[in-house]
């Protein structure tokens, strides 16, 4: 959009011209129409900040196509144009959305600043409109690829609750990508222009969880030499994310289930309730249900977090999607090392798509950059995968391919195992009778984080 450019409709040519004349001079570019059809054909081919519009038209009245304007265009502004004793159109084109009128005969100098205060608003508003853009391309909607059904359909559920305040429970496999989602979600909603506010439960001890969520006041514990804020009122007014809630220790799933009934909680070592506005937006890879049915989670909560839940396709449900998004990654992390990669072969994708994907989109992700990182020329192909991926699973008679190397086998089997559980890590843990946090140090290990 350029600035500074504005369009003149009016169907009297003496007056258009003497318009745009004194409009040019102060250094606009000016553009003419001489009827409401024309206007818009021109709004439609070029963006342009402001409209002066006559009310009475050949072809429609001024104060419809004000309207029409602002609902095609909302950022751009409309000055109206009224004949002498109709002031009421004036007013009428106002509530319709243009920005003022202005009489015709009044001294010509007068529409020379109320043109500049239009053109500053308008100006405004389109940048408002790109930075929101550019918000929605980093954490919207439109960062989400994906052309399967399994995504599409998840994408859709969740456009639709982004529009309201309603608590939602993302489900899935880790790696699916449930906190990109809450940032869609969030971005939206509403509430876009306020925080995002994001904490994993399983990364703080019970104590330290409670005071960061809720904050606490000077002295309430050894250490407390001043009041501190909680996530939760750093998220007032706009969300916050709780990521692996099923971690989250029973006393504070009370305290968590009396901030969805009431959105009021008491900071650490105080008596008084702290009141907040702020949507939740919960995530977890464990069967909650479950835990509810072994007392590891209380109904309630569980009944008030999943109002509506959305379960996010494991990468392996979703293969058609697996070339998009090792090309979004190649080019992505192609433009941090500085590589001109532009394509993958086909036997590349083909080992992509053979693999059973423990670790989902996350895996995937490190995987391209490997590869990017490794690449000599502006192609991907198989030899860049690592050995695991490149050698099949059995040979062609059904026999098991031998490996030799123990630390392949070990992630082969953690794999394995993490696809028998559905991405259940404290499970896989129980299974593999090793500890939750070996498991995490291996998963970070192999790269299956």
């Amino acid at each position: 959009m350029q600035k500074d450019k504005l369009l003149i409709i009016d169907d009297e040519e003496r007056l258009r011209s003497l318009l745009a004349r004194i409009l040019q001079l102060e250094g606009y570019e000016v553009i003419v129409a001489s009827s409401g059809k024309e206007g818009l054909r021109k709004l439609q081919q070029e963006a342009i900040p402001v409209v002066i519009s006559d009310v009475k038209l050949p072809d429609m009245n001024g104060i419809e196509l004000a309207s029409q304007i602002k609902a095609s265009y909302p950022a751009c502004e409309i000055i109206v144009l009224t004949a002498f004793g109709t002031i009421n159109d004036g007013v009428k084109a106002i509530k319709s959305g243009a920005f003022d009128y202005i009489t015709k005969g009044d001294d010509n100098e007068k529409i020379i600043p109320l043109v500049s205060k239009a053109m500053d608003k308008a100006l405004l508003q389109y940048r408002v409109l790109e930075l929101e853009q550019k918000l929605n391309a980093k954490f919207g909607f439109d960062r989400l690829i994906g052309k399967s059904a399994p995504i599409t359909d998840v994408i859709k559920m969740a456009q639709k609750v982004a529009l309201t305040d309603t608590t939602v429970l993302l489900l899935g496999e880790t790696g699916t990508g449930k906190e990109i989602f809450a940032e869609a979600i969030h971005q939206a909603s509403n509430r876009h222009a306020k925080s995002f506010v994001a904490v994993n439960c399983s990364a703080f001890t019970k104590e330290l969880l409670e005071s960061e969520l809720f904050g606490h006041k000077a002295g309430a514990f050894t250490g407390a030499v001043k009041d501190k804020k909680g996530l939760f009122e750093e998220a007032n007014g706009g969300t916050i994310f709780l990521d692996e809630i099923g971690e989250l220790d029973l006393d504070l799933q009370a305290k968590l289930l009396r901030v969805l009934e009431s959105q009021q909680f008491l900071k650490v070592g105080d008596t008084k309730p702290t009141q907040v506005n702020v949507r939740i937006l919960a995530a977890t890879n464990r069967n909650l249900l479950a835990e509810v049915n072994k007392e590891g989670f209380r109904s309630d909560l569980y009944y008030r977090l999943s109002v509506f839940q959305i379960t996010l396709p494991a990468l392996r449900d979703r293969k058609k999607d697996i070339r998009l998004l090792a090309e979004h990654f190649m080019h992505y992390f192609g433009a941090k090392v500085k590589k001109q990669l532009n394509s993958l072969t086909d036997g590349f994708v083909e080992k992509l798509e053979a693999y059973p994907w423990p670790g989902n989109i996350r895996e995937l992700k490190n995987i391209i950059e490997r590869a990017v990182i490794l690449a000599d020329g502006n192609t991907l192909d198989e030899s860049l995968l690592p050995y695991e991926m490149q050698e099949p699973q059995t040979s062609k008679t059904g026999t098991a391919t031998t490996t030799f190397d123990l630390s392949t086998i070990e992630k082969m089997h953690i794999q394995r195992v993490l696809i028998h559980v559905h991405g259940n890590r404290a499970e896989a843990a129980r299974l593999l009778n090793i500890g939750v946090a070996t498991l995490y140090r291996k998963l970070k290990e192999y790269g299956l984080e």
